[in-house]
């Protein structure tokens, strides 16, 4: 989560009026989680704890001492964990609705040592139906393409955890062996999923939530 957006940490940018974090954590809380851990920038540990306290879970924002790569990262913070077993794990720029009690059931099914939420490929552009000697057969708006991507929503088991890298991206190490052992699964996601990287995600994710109100963050001393 450590991503500046606007001068902040980019998982703190507004959206219909509540940090992005904030979604996350009333998401966690939603599914019975009680303690979170948010691994973050040096200094920006304090700034976390301030704006995502009163959501119902405990916040342990942990400070990177120096840049270590998203699965560096979630190596160190989750040296604060409590108790053992799986875990939730979100990139912090990511927005949806996965059926989290889904996700962590299929997880354990499996005896997976880490699951990975995916969600299926829609083209950024809209495709051209080319037929025979290239005649255009028709066009189709952003269509959805046979494939699934990560969509940086993830379970992850003591074994996962343990293999983390010191240093680097978890993705491009971790994943790919657990994977050739067998151990990997992934959890098909059709809903939604929205990553904020770019105004136009911004402004699709405003519209959602000013959309739908009952989604948006509470203070647990508000909740009936």
């Amino acid at each position: 989560m450590g991503d500046a957006a606007r001068g902040q940490p980019k998982s703190l940018l507004p959206i219909a009026g509540h940090p992005l974090a904030e979604y996350q954590v009333s998401q966690l809380v939603r599914a019975g989680v009680e303690r979170v851990i948010i691994s973050c920038a040096r200094g920006q540990d304090r700034i976390f704890r301030a704006k995502l306290s009163g959501l119902g879970a405990e916040i342990v924002a942990v400070a990177e001492p120096e840049p270590l790569g998203r699965g560096g990262g979630l190596r160190y913070a989750a040296q604060y964990r409590e108790e053992s077993g799986p875990l939730y794990a979100f990139n912090g720029d990511e927005l949806h609705d996965v059926d989290l009690d889904a996700l962590l059931d299929l997880h354990r099914d499996r005896g997976a040592a880490a699951t990975i939420v995916v969600a299926p490929l829609i083209s950024q552009f809209g495709v051209v139906e080319l037929a025979d000697r290239d005649r255009i057969a028709g066009f189709r708006e952003a269509p959805r393409l046979p494939h699934w991507v990560n969509a940086g929503i993830y379970v992850l088991d003591d074994e996962a955890l343990a293999r983390l890298p010191e240093r680097g991206d978890h993705e491009q190490s971790t994943f790919p062996a657990l994977a050739a052992e067998g151990k990997l699964y992934g959890f098909r996601h059709e809903g939604v999923w929205i990553t904020v990287n770019t105004p136009k995600d911004l402004q699709r994710a405003e519209q959602y939530y000013a959309d739908h109100p009952e989604l948006r963050p509470t203070l647990a001393r508000n909740r009936s």
